[in-house]
């Protein structure tokens, strides 16, 4: 089923340069995968944070675009728990929390696939903002 999700995932060259995926969207959900390359890796050997920050922001505009109109976000903040590595294959998991008004709050866990089950590398906390018809657009 295709929403304004996907039309705006569609259009989302920065994100899709990178691989992510939109694996999924529904209304208030999105689940996006990326894989880190030797591209996203940083003088530390673990996986620079401004690209699992991206990850997670990607996962975070395609839920709180799934209803449309157009939202954008207001803030976020990200919690690093655990270093991404060159190949890990991760998953960003938004999930919408309350929406209010023109407002809305969305939470996204970022987790790698093991042989163990997913082990959490960052969660995320986004706020969103509804565009108006007019006022708001650049």
């Amino acid at each position: 089923m295709t929403n304004a999700a996907h039309t705006m995932f569609a259009a989302d060259e920065a994100s899709r340069a990178l691989g992510i995926e939109l694996v999924e969207a529904s209304e208030g959900r999105a689940v996006a995968t990326m894989t880190i390359t030797s591209a996203m890796v940083n003088g530390h050997d673990i996986a620079h944070g401004g690209y699992v920050f991206l990850l997670a922001d990607t996962a975070f505009a395609c839920a709180c675009n799934s209803h449309g109109p157009a939202a954008v976000a207001s803030g976020a903040e990200i919690s690093f728990v655990a270093a991404g590595r060159l190949g890990d294959h991760l998953v960003a998991t938004a999930t919408e929390r309350t929406r209010y008004g023109r407002n809305g709050i969305y939470d996204v866990t970022v987790h790698r696939e093991t042989p163990g089950g997913p082990e959490v590398v960052a969660e995320f906390r986004g706020r969103s903002r509804v565009l108006s018809a007019k006022r708001d657009r650049p």
